[in-house]
């Protein structure tokens, strides 16, 4: 397990964030393994949610600005299985000792991980504008 955990936080990259001595467990948590995991997947929480979009009866494209940012809030917070197959992708990018981190207080993480999530996507509504379909 430990080539495979470092691996993981070496292909992960640096933390992101600045993590200071009165930073709480769930911060460290989230810039030291969230923040890196979701950059690392990026373009694959794309390439899902474009994906979504095109399974989805919603015609995109034909949203409002305002309205595709809730559209995205929505399905992530509303949609169990496609916000569970998104935490999945981050949780199999986890190492052994931060996934027993998780566990400890795993529903703080995911309002963290879930929040971050929704403003990443959010933040790059315009790619899901040029090609819904792939």
């Amino acid at each position: 397990m430990e080539a495979r955990d470092q691996f993981l936080t070496d292909f992960r990259g640096p933390t992101l964030g600045s993590i200071q001595p009165n930073s709480s467990a769930d911060e460290i948590f989230q810039n030291a393994t969230l923040r890196p995991i979701l950059k690392l997947q990026n373009n694959l929480f794309i390439a899902v949610f474009k994906n979504y979009i095109s399974k989805s009866k919603v015609d995109f494209a034909q949203l409002s600005v305002e309205k595709k940012l809730q559209f995205i809030e929505h399905s992530i917070q509303r949609d169990i299985k496609f916000r569970n197959a998104l935490k999945g992708m981050v949780i199999a990018l986890f190492t052994e000792a931060e996934f027993e981190t998780y566990i400890k207080n795993s529903s703080a993480l995911n309002k963290r991980m879930m929040g971050m999530l929704i403003e990443r996507l959010k933040n790059q509504v315009q790619l899901f504008d040029l090609q819904t379909a792939f």
